[in-house]
């Protein structure tokens, strides 16, 4: 996807776009558009980390892509097959508990921060 550059070039393309974008800003527009490119940084990041984490474990496929992207039939049963092999381990299934408990308080947290700010 992204095109095969050397790294300084590929850094000195994000500097290049970054003087672009300050032009006809102001010091708030681009505090708010800066913010907001390092979260999507920062996803990306925590993506890709995680990929590899998951990888190492032995859980996803070295070069995975996960969904969003399309894939043919048979990679799609292929990993139909693996999580249902996945499914049937009790380890998984208590990580998966898990995950669904910890991405339940992160909500109700999410919501209290949202009452909050509501009635203040």
């Amino acid at each position: 996807m992204l095109p095969n550059i050397p790294p300084k070039i590929f850094s000195l393309s994000a500097v290049i776009v970054g003087y672009i974008l300050i032009d006809d800003m102001t010091a708030n527009e681009q505090n708010a558009l800066g913010n907001w490119l390092m979260l999507v940084a920062q996803v990306l990041s925590t993506n890709a980390f995680y990929r590899q984490v998951m990888q190492e474990r032995g859980l996803q496929k070295v070069g995975s892509t996960e969904s969003g992207n399309i894939r043919s039939k048979t990679n799609m049963e292929s990993d139909a097959n693996e999580n249902e092999t996945y499914k049937n381990d009790r380890e998984f299934k208590s990580e998966t508990e898990q995950t669904l408990d910890m991405l339940e308080k992160m909500v109700k947290a999410i919501q209290v921060e949202i009452n909050n700010i509501k009635n203040s």
